[in-house]
C-alpha cells in the first residue's frame, strides 16, 4: 500500500506540495475526489486505488459529485461554531 505514499505534487486544491498519502487519505479513510486526475500519468492510480477500496467506497468517492462551495462553507462554518460551543 505504502509504495506510492512518499511521492509528492503540488496540490491545486491547496496549492502546496502534498504525498500521495495524503491525498489517498485526504477524506479520512478515502482518497481526494481529485486524485484520479492528479496522479494520472505519474503512477497507475486506479488500479492501486481499487486494490484496496471496496465498490461502495469508489461510487463515494469517484462516482459522487463534489458539494459546491457554498455548501462546503456553511458546512465548516458549522463545525467551527459547534466546536466553540457557540
Amino acid at each position: 500500500m505504502d509504495r506510492f505514499d512518499r511521492l509528492v505534487l503540488r496540490c491545486p486544491r491547496l496549492g502546496g506540495e502534498v504525498t500521495f498519502a495524503y491525498c489517498r487519505r485526504e477524506q479520512g479513510t478515502l482518497p481526494c475526489q481529485r486524485t484520479l486526475r492528479c496522479w494520472e500519468g505519474l503512477i497507475p492510480v486506479e488500479g492501486h486505488l481499487k486494490a484496496y477500496l471496496s465498490d461502495d467506497e469508489w461510487e463515494c468517492c469517484f462516482n459522487t459529485p463534489p458539494k459546491d462551495k457554498m455548501t462546503t462553507i456553511l458546512e465548516i462554518a458549522d463545525a467551527v461554531k459547534k466546536r466553540k460551543g457557540m
